[in-house]
């Protein structure tokens, strides 16, 4: 495929989105367009030279319209964010369904060769994760089927039915199950936010106010892995430029506890804080992590950014990013 050929990004003014942008251009792409349903001025990242067009896509019309001479296409388009999101908002998650299927449907009529598809490690089967000492996930465990309620279940349908578009259809489909992508340039506050930025607000806004103190969701130690982002844009391409053709985890392996995640980002601000648990709170599983294995089998290469790297990264960011709310306040 040419570096003159049309490249869609949907989802462009999201966190992963407009780090795919960023690095499509990097790499000599001269036709890129981005499409996402927030206005213009809300976008994470904005870049010249890109053709930018606001619609939302869980309506055919637009999806026409974004779709229209691609001869590729990133469908990263969804309604999410956190676990305090996906838990109190399962049906809101559910119609990004209607995202997935027209876009589907567009990319067919427009002729389009190969289409992404961002899913996600919430496909998994919960059975398979209630212990924080969890076996990674490989691919298959996504069956027998019993995603994470809402979220999870649109995520696997729409799994299927990309499938089902490359066998019936002849899109060279490519699916990828991320696990808990985090860094810069992504949603902080406003009940969105994944974990990792999470905390770092936390513990600058408790350093910064001189309180000391941090609220934890659950007990701290449920596990997960996270994915820095770029790590995720690397993945992404490499999985849409192969052949293969099954969901492939796209994640770190790097197992830690939200207790261990606070410690690491108060040794990067250098404070020490006390902790308060609700337990009462969205969790989620008790664990998670991917199993790297086909990864590395099939495209030769896994995450391999340490977490430590990537939250100093992503405090770094975010301290910045308050210091800057605040003067603009002040002002």
């Amino acid at each position: 495929m040419s570096k003159d050929d049309l490249v869609v990004v949907t989802g462009a003014g999201g966190f992963i989105g407009g780090h795919l942008v960023r690095v499509l251009q990097q790499r000599g792409h001269k036709k890129i367009r981005a499409v996402d349903v927030k206005p213009l001025a809300e976008w994470y990242q904005k870049h010249p030279g890109v053709e930018n067009q606001v619609g939302d896509l869980a309506l055919l019309e637009p999806c026409r319209a974004a779709a229209k001479g691609a001869k590729m296409i990133y469908n990263l388009a969804a309604d999410m964010g956190g676990m305090g999101f996906i838990e109190t908002h399962k049906a809101e998650c559910m119609l990004s369904v209607l995202v997935s299927t027209h876009m589907l449907v567009a990319a067919k009529e427009a002729g389009t060769e190969r289409f992404f598809y961002s899913s996600s490690a919430c496909v998994y089967n919960g059975d398979k994760q209630t212990r924080p000492d969890v076996t990674a996930l490989k691919e298959e465990d996504a069956y027998p089927a019993m995603p994470e309620d809402g979220y999870g279940w649109e995520k696997l349908f729409s799994e299927r039915m990309a499938r089902h578009f490359r066998e019936d259809f002849g899109i060279a489909t490519r699916v990828a199950r991320y696990h808990n992508v985090y860094g810069p340039d992504g949603t902080y506050d406003g009940g969105r936010e994944k974990a990792p930025a999470a905390i770092c607000r936390k513990v600058i806004e408790a350093k910064l106010s001189g309180r000391h103190e941090i609220e934890i969701w659950g007990d701290g130690e449920q596990t997960r892995t996270f994915l820095y982002i770029d790590d995720c844009v690397v993945g992404t391409q490499a999985l849409m430029a192969s052949e293969v053709v099954e969901p492939l985890n796209i994640g770190s392996d790097e197992l830690v506890t939200i207790n261990q995640l606070v410690d690491i980002v108060e040794g990067i601000a250098g404070v020490r804080l006390e902790r308060r648990f609700n337990l009462d709170a969205p969790q989620g599983v008790r664990g998670r992590s991917s199993d790297n294995t086909l990864i590395k089998q099939e495209l030769g290469w896994a995450p391999s950014i340490p977490l430590v790297e990537g939250m100093r990264k992503t405090y770094r960011w975010l301290l910045d990013e308050l210091h800057g709310r605040s003067r603009d306040v002040r002002r």
